[in-house]
């Protein structure tokens, strides 16, 4: 068992490090080294914080070995330099963070050979240490991706197209009222804002089996609703008018109707696939628009989770067995999200399609710790932005990978973001 779970590691571990190689080299060095957004880090500062971190946790932490580039540790620091100063701070050249990324996996291997995997250390039962450094890294790899699709200029990445839909998904699913588990204590790499599993009261209520689409977005659009503040909040009224929101980011108005620009390439909007990149105050006026709201994280993960003829909450909509291509738009596999009704396989018990992968959903919910919970390994992870401007997004994107993405696992962002790959599906009370 010992020795399966660390072949998985590195597998997972060589994945990683594919798709981050895979989005560096993509660009040259004056790219990686610019800035192509204010919100984003350059290309790498990133390359070399997941090396960075990789060496704290698993080099020193783990393996207790000799620091390698202690020097560097307030650079790559995240908590010590907002995204906006990082280009001006003495970064590591390109050459020069390969190398020690490079360096740095090289003893990670070797700490993997030895480490011993068990109850005794909480950091590797299970190789939750590991299993840490894998989706950091994942999740860097998916804001890589996303400056990728800010920077200007021509096409560097490609992919295949998502598949078509397989049947008509419209409409509602009910949830039935009642108790289940939210969270997990079972899942070994879950991180410690997943915990602990806990029993969750939830009135009835609907939800779309589907993701609001392009064309579903585009009739709000049409209607007016970006003009009409009986739709907005106060807030978000306020934040649309300062900012000048009138569509989707990265869609581009022309004569003949809407055009998105999608990593270099600009196309038609295409209209049964959901919609991406718009901020929680898009999706709670389009909500209000639709006479229903943005389900609570509560009813989020009850619909992705609870299976109501086995009376207990499952890892995934479709069971607990790990993602497949099947199942779900994950991984970087395609540049985009797929369209509604491409993933049948991936539905929940409820008929709910699309919960994993294809775009980050927004909730109602604000970030807090489960009751309960503990911080582990570190605060900075979760609890330190426990309670801030920030809502929860569940369910992933197509940039996620399957090592970060969960129906457990907990995204959050400020409400005005829009440069993630996020959408969102309605729901109303029963």
């Amino acid at each position: 068992m010992t020795d399966d779970l660390r072949l998985s590691i590195a597998a997972d571990l060589e994945r990683a490090r594919a798709r981050t190689v895979l989005l560096t080299d993509a660009v040259d060095d004056d790219d990686l080294t610019r800035q192509h957004s204010p919100l984003m880090s350059p290309l790498v500062w990133d390359l070399a914080h997941v090396g960075n971190q990789e060496e704290l946790w698993l080099v020193r932490d783990v393996g207790g070995r000799d620091p390698l580039r202690q020097d560097i540790d307030e650079l790559y620091d995240a908590f010590k330099h907002a995204r906006r100063d990082r280009p001006g701070l003495p970064l590591l050249d390109p050459a020069e963070a390969r190398a020690y990324t490079a360096q740095v996996r090289d003893k990670v291997f070797d700490v993997l050979d030895r480490a011993r995997f068990g109850p005794e250390s909480r950091l590797l039962d299970g190789g939750f240490a590991f299993g840490m450094i894998v989706q950091h890294e994942q999740q860097h790899d998916e804001t890589m991706l996303a400056t990728h699709q800010l920077r200007a200029g021509a096409p560097v990445l490609t992919a295949p197209p998502p598949p078509r839909a397989r049947q008509a998904v419209s409409g509602e699913a009910f949830i039935e009222a009642g108790r289940f588990t939210m969270g997990t204590d079972t899942e070994p790499w879950a991180l410690d804002n997943e915990r602990p599993a806990h029993p969750v009261d939830v009135p009835a209520f609907w939800i779309d089996t589907a993701l609001v689409t392009n064309g579903d977005y585009l009739a709000f659009m049409d209607s007016g609703g970006y003009d009409d503040p009986r739709w907005w909040s106060e807030r978000g009224w306020a934040h649309r008018q300062s900012s000048g929101l009138e569509a989707p980011l990265h869609w581009i108005r022309d004569a003949g109707g809407w055009l998105h620009r999608r990593f270099g390439r600009v196309t038609p909007v295409v209209l049964d696939e959901p919609v991406v990149h718009v901020c929680y105050f898009e999706a709670e006026a389009y909500a209000a628009w639709a006479g229903k709201r943005l389900p609570t994280e509560a009813e989020w993960e009850k619909a992705a989770r609870w299976d109501p003829s086995a009376g207990r909450s499952r890892r995934y909509p479709w069971g607990d067995d790990p993602p497949e291509a099947r199942h779900a738009n994950l991984g970087q596999r395609h540049l985009g999200p797929a369209p509604a009704g491409a993933y049948p396989d991936g539905a929940s018990p409820q008929g709910v399609h699309q919960l994993i992968g294809d775009v980050w959903e927004w909730t109602s919910s604000g970030f807090h710790g489960y009751p309960g919970f503990g911080a582990f390994p570190y605060r900075e992870y979760s609890e330190v932005f426990f309670g801030g401007d920030y809502r929860v997004l569940r369910g992933g994107s197509f940039g996620t990978d399957t090592a970060a993405c969960r129906g457990t696992f907990r995204n959050w962002d400020h409400p005005i973001r829009r440069q993630i790959f996020s959408g969102f599906r309605c729901a109303r009370d029963a």
